[in-house]
């Protein structure tokens, strides 16, 4: 577990068919402690998958600067793990030789790479997919495979951009509570992208809300845990905050 550090962080970039520079980051400055989970909203175009690129080094930033434990981010590393919308798990490869391919370019020894690999599956309850390929498999449990895949190589950061947003509604409720129980048993460091207000406030400790490129609010979600969707539906705290949050997500 590493904190996560951005500061002043912008991106500017030339769009050919506005004929124009576009900001899409325009300054944005935020801490993720160690062992937080910290969920963006925000408008579509707002910045957030952007920044998220930034973060996991796939964009470089025109200005500002990320660090990750005090590191300064350059580019793409095994420090910052990230879970994708789409599955992206190997098609040719079984569920474990997927969660096992991190600590495989890692140089871990087969065994103990298999090892860690049953440990992670048996953590989001895929023991018995193990030896499965991914066709084989429903969309949401080859989610749980993504998440659990990333989770294998043992990140510094956890980056999540929407990844529940293809599955089905109900699907998408039980994700969330797998991965709050998983959260809460690993403690990751997790930067969780969203359009979904709910799914925002139900996971995370903290929700940043982006407005044109710069941070509009900060909120801190009070809410007990462990959570579960049958206690908090209904409660009126969680009516509130997810009310407050949506508020500042129109606002924006």
């Amino acid at each position: 577990m590493k904190s996560l550090t951005i500061e002043h962080l912008q991106k500017i970039y030339f769009d050919p068919f506005a004929g124009k520079q576009v900001t899409a980051i325009r300054d944005v400055s935020l801490v993720v402690d160690a062992g937080d989970f910290v969920s963006v909203v925000g408008p579509s175009g707002c910045g957030k998958t952007t920044m998220l690129n930034m973060i996991a080094g796939f964009l470089a930033p025109t200005g500002g600067e990320i660090r990750v434990d005090g590191r300064a981010v350059t580019g793409p590393g095994p420090d910052r793990g990230v879970v994708f919308q789409s599955f992206a798990l190997f098609p040719w490869r079984t569920v474990l030789d997927n969660v096992a391919f991190g600590p495989k370019m890692r140089g871990v020894p087969k065994a103990r790479r298999h090892e860690i690999a049953r440990e992670y599956l048996a953590l989001a309850g895929l023991t018995h997919a193990a030896e499965r390929y991914p066709n084989e498999l429903s969309g949401g449990m080859q989610q749980r495979v993504g998440v659990v895949r990333a989770l294998a190589n043992e990140p510094d950061v956890l980056l999540m951009d929407e990844p529940f947003a293809s599955v089905d509604a109900q699907t998408r409720m039980t994700l969330q509570e797998e991965l709050t129980r998983i959260w809460a048993q690993r403690r990751s460091t997790v930067l969780f992208i969203t359009h979904d207000v709910n799914e925002a406030v139900f996971l995370a400790n903290r929700v940043i809300v982006l407005s044109h490129g710069s941070v509009l609010d900060d909120i801190a979600i009070d809410l007990p845990r462990p959570r579960s969707w049958d206690a908090l539906i209904e409660d009126a705290g969680f009516k509130a905050l997810a009310a407050r949050v949506l508020q500042q997500v129109r606002a924006a």
